[in-house]
Parts: structure tokens; C-alpha cells; sequence
């Protein structure tokens, strides 16, 4: 996604619109873990690293986005929403980006085998992540529409809607999760104990970007409370 006007002029009246734009990149981050998985799981390991270059250079320009929503966004917003609510979710969405970017350098560092018997597992559990993540880019793209509505209506009723179906998506990850782990203890055995301690470490870590998903789509319930 290019930015064809300077970051500060995105703007405009409000700070919702590079809101928008930084959890797009950071979603953008997560959703690259699937094609990054399945090079893993084939050894496709200059495939694994150009995903990772990818996933890297959207975390940059997030990281940069978010330098200047920092900068940019103004002490006081006429606006049914404080500085603190905005940057507290812009923390959230770029511990998305982060996570993403650490899982995969990690993975490709080690050139990390995933045993064959977890490997469906591991990708559901990814799709179902990335899942996640996308149902809380949706609800942070309706701010604006809630903002013309005064966070009041049909509008307040739509997004509670997207946030309970973020709750349940999560909870989804949450199962998935368990239930690779059980795969992994089933194996752990029979593996290098480095190995396994880097396996469980990487299921950890796709699972907190789940997690964190879901703290955006509470943070902006919180919103719709004040």
C-alpha cells in the first residue's frame, strides 16, 4: 500500500484515517504468516526469506506511520475519544506487525523443521489467527462511520456485532492452540529439546497476535462505553 501524499496530510479532520492505515499494514504483516508457513513446511527456504523481506518492509512503514501519527495527531480532539484511547490502540496494532516480524525471523533464522504430524495443525492454527486479526482491521474501519453516527444507533449496534464475532474467532485460536500444544507434548520425546523449545515458543507467539487482535477490538469496545 503506497502513501501518495506526505503521512501528516492523511489527517485531515481527523486521526482515524492513519489509524486505518496502520492497522492495514499491520494485518497486512500477520496475513503473510500463511504463504511464509507453507514455504516452511516444503523447505522453500529463499521463498521463506523473501516473505520475511516482505513482512519486514510493511513492518517499517508501519513503524514510521505510527512515528508520525505520534507527532502529527493534535493535544486535543474535538472528538467522542481521547489522545490516550487512540494511541493506547495504536500500541495494540503495532504489536501486531512486531509479532509477526519476530515469528517468521525467528522460524527462518533457525530454518525451524516442523514435524510432519503438526504441520495441518499449524497452518489452521495460522489461518485462524490471521482470521482474527482481519475481524479487527473491520471493526477499527468502521471509526469513521461510528464518528459521523456520534458513536450512537444502528452503526454502535453493527460494530458490537463485529466485535462479539472477534471474541468468538479468538476463542477459536485459543482451541486450535491447545491443541497443537498436545500435538507437540505427544512428540516432544522423540525431539531435540532445543527444537521443541522453539516450537512451543513459536506457537506462543502466533497466538499472542491473536490475542492482541482481540485487545483492539476491546479497546474499541471501551470506546463505544464512554
Amino acid at each position: 500500500m503506497a502513501f501518495s501524499n506526505p503521512i501528516s496530510n492523511l489527517f485531515g479532520k481527523s486521526p482515524i484515517k492513519p489509524l486505518q492505515e496502520h492497522m492495514s499494514l499491520a494485518v497486512n504483516c500477520a496475513a503473510q504468516l500463511e504463504p511464509f508457513f507453507d514455504a516452511v513446511i516444503t523447505n522453500k527456504w529463499p521463498k521463506a526469506s523473501k516473505i520475511f523481506d516482505q513482512i519486514a518492509e510493511n513492518e517499517n512503514r508501519a513503524d514510521e506511520l505510527k512515528k508520525q501519527f505520534r507527532l502529527n495527531m493534535p493535544k486535543s480532539l474535538f472528538m467522542p475519544m481521547s489522545r490516550s484511547d487512540l494511541l493506547n490502540i495504536l500500541s495494540q496494532q503495532d504489536e501486531i506487525a512486531n509479532m509477526a516480524k519476530d515469528v517468521c525471523g525467528i522460524v527462518l533464522g533457525r530454518e525451524m523443521d516442523i514435524p510432519a504430524a503438526l504441520q495441518a495443525d499449524l497452518i489452521g492454527f495460522v489461518k485462524s489467527a490471521i482470521e482474527t486479526c482481519e475481524k479487527a482491521l473491520k471493526a477499527i474501519n468502521e471509526l469513521d462511520e461510528l464518528l459521523e453516527t456520534g458513536f450512537t444507533g444502528q452503526e454502535v449496534k453493527f460494530v458490537q456485532k463485529l466485535i462479539r464475532e472477534l471474541d468468538a474467532q479468538e476463542q477459536k485460536v485459543d482451541k486450535k492452540e491447545r491443541k497443537l500444544r498436545h500435538r507437540l507434548f505427544k512428540l516432544e520425546a522423540d525431539m531435540p529439546p532445543v527444537d521443541v523449545m522453539f516450537l512451543y515458543s513459536t506457537i506462543d507467539n502466533i497466538g499472542a497476535i491473536a490475542d492482541t487482535a482481540e485487545r483492539v477490538g476491546n479497546s474499541l469496545e471501551l470506546l463505544l462505553a464512554k
